[in-house]
């Protein structure tokens, strides 16, 4: 019923020239929505659901595509012929055909699978779309078991590195926090960081768009990076290495020719711990070695400082300062 079949209903009522059929829908509604003593206001939470999901049902069976439909009820007697209570009729079918899509998906959900991975844990996981999932320790991500929208989205809370699946008629969104990215097919790593409060984004395959809600950080593309600030809304693009973005991936953690600064960010991923040096010089220190799955953080730190002419210390909450010279 458009526009138009509504506003010809109405009037014909008010005018008491409208069918029998005509007089029961428009009293019909009256009753379920503007008399004060409808069943409605009676109904206990599991009835309001069950005449929910019927209505759902009758919608479904009588709606034309973007069209608004009234649904015959049982009239009731006693009904005034208000023209505020005609008005709201009018309301109530153009609130039912602008509010049909948050219908369906009250009544019908989105269920969400959510994978929560322990610490010093790292789980991988793949969607129903053949897209696999490296989710860090200490961090939760929830999909659908199916994607069966015009989009493929999830939400993350933490760290995982994505390998998508190309659909370039499903693009593939992530959820974190308020920060939305957005690919078609690529492969790239999300870092969501509650202490600094930030959200970084770094691409190794493909090309990646990042937003803040309706806001567009920028598109970036391999050994290329988004950080962005969730406090005061700044955000940064810069090119970096994307291979210690997703070192915590690795069982054994490879140090090729790095700074110390860089083995600082590894060690920090891979075992949840801060550490700050005493002086750039220190920070600067390059080397290459291997640290085995399995070893000590102790255990490594000993090593590096000796390679490094510096020492380290544990503090009393847990973090750990480097300190030395610096090298040559």
């Amino acid at each position: 019923m458009s526009r138009i079949d509504i506003e010809d209903l109405l009037d014909r009522y008010l005018k008491g020239e409208a069918s029998p059929e005509e007089i029961n829908r428009v009293e019909a509604w009256l009753n379920n929505t503007g008399n004060p003593g409808s069943e409605w206001k009676q109904m206990d939470k599991a009835s309001r659901d069950q005449w929910l999901s019927g209505l759902f049902g009758e919608i479904s069976e009588s709606i034309s595509t973007n069209e608004p439909k009234v649904i015959v009820m049982q009239p009731r007697k006693n009904l005034w012929r208000s023209i505020a209570a005609v008005a709201a009729v009018l309301a109530i079918s153009f609130t039912l055909y602008l509010a049909w899509p948050l219908l369906q998906n009250s009544l019908h959900p989105v269920t969400l699978t959510a994978l929560n991975v322990p610490a010093n844990q790292k789980k991988q996981v793949m969607l129903a779309d053949g897209s696999k999932i490296w989710v860090n320790a200490g961090s939760q991500l929830k999909y659908p078991q199916t994607f069966n929208g015009k989009t493929r989205e999830v939400y993350l809370s933490g760290e995982a590195y994505f390998d998508i699946k190309h659909d370039a008629s499903k693009p593939f969104i992530i959820h974190t926090g308020k920060v939305i990215t957005t690919v078609l097919g690529t492969a790239f790593n999300i870092k969501e960081d509650n202490l600094q409060h930030t959200v970084v984004v770094t691409v190794t395959r493909g090309k990646v768009s990042v937003a803040n809600g309706n806001e567009a950080l920028g598109t970036i593309t391999p050994n290329q990076q988004i950080s962005f600030n969730t406090v005061n809304k700044q955000h940064t693009k810069q090119d970096v290495d994307a291979k210690q973005a997703i070192a915590w991936q690795d069982t054994d953690i490879h140090f090729d020719d790095i700074t110390f600064a860089d083995a600082a960010t590894q060690l920090q991923q891979r075992f949840k711990v801060k550490i700050s040096f005493s002086n750039d010089k220190i920070k600067n220190c390059r080397f290459t070695g291997t640290a085995i799955e399995g070893e000590k953080l102790d255990k490594i730190l000993k090593v590096i400082c000796a390679f490094n002419n510096a020492t380290y210390q544990i503090k009393a909450d847990g973090s750990i300062s480097i300190d030395g010279p610096g090298c040559n």
